[in-house]
């Protein structure tokens, strides 16, 4: 049975974000997946790589990778961040669930993508990169929302295009690490839209959770 890893970074349990992620987990599980949800804020998820990462006695000048690295061969990571890569190893499918803020991840999930797709486990070390990606053979996917209109991304819009603004985490995160990163499900300014389009929005989050075989794939 497929399992499903969904890293979901919005504050607040009643937004349409966190509504579409539940739409995407229940469209999963009709699919046949176990789906599994890291809530960061939930969590309390602490954002910044450092020190307390590890439980391996540290010297006096800290280089995170090379930390990382021993600690994937020593099994010393702290329990929060093996406690997230458990699940992600367990995982087929990661999805990662949140508003596009300032064009990019919240904090608190690129913090995320900091100390769990760590050195020794996703990449360096033995590990390779791309094709000899630490995490190869696994699917990944973005769903997120906008606070702009759809016609503001395109070709000589406003916003510019969206593959253009996704590279640095389909390429340079997912694909980096060896995952074939998907096209992403992306419903767009759903606060400047009516409870219809909202709910037309919703359906189209689960249409695309349920096909996800048929998706394009954007690298990998």
């Amino acid at each position: 049975m497929p399992h499903a890893l969904i890293v979901h970074a919005h504050p607040e349990p009643q937004s349409f974000c966190t509504a579409q992620m539940k739409e995407a987990a229940q469209a999963l599980e009709a699919q046949g997946y176990t789906v599994e949800v890291s809530d960061l804020y939930a969590l309390g998820w602490h954002a910044e790589l450092g020190r307390a990462d590890f439980t391996h006695p540290l010297g006096g000048h800290f280089k995170p990778g090379p930390e990382q690295l021993r600690a994937s061969q020593g099994g010393t990571f702290a329990p929060d961040v093996a406690a997230e890569l458990e699940k992600l190893r367990r995982a087929d499918l990661l999805v990662f669930s949140f508003p596009m803020w300032w064009f990019s991840l919240p904090a608190v999930l690129k913090g995320w993508v900091d100390r769990v797709f760590a050195m020794g486990v996703a990449y360096g070390g033995d590990v390779g990169t791309f094709e000899q990606g630490g995490f190869r053979g696994k699917r990944a996917v973005l769903l997120f929302t906008t606070g702009s209109l759809e016609e503001h991304f395109g070709p000589g819009s406003r916003d510019g295009e969206m593959d253009t603004i996704l590279f640095h985490i389909l390429h340079g995160m997912f694909w980096f690490c060896g995952m074939q990163a998907l096209e992403s499900v992306v419903s767009f300014a759903p606060t400047k839209g009516s409870a219809e389009s909202r709910s037309g929005q919703l359906g189209a989050v689960q249409h695309a959770f349920s096909t996800l075989e048929t998706r394009t794939v954007k690298f990998g």
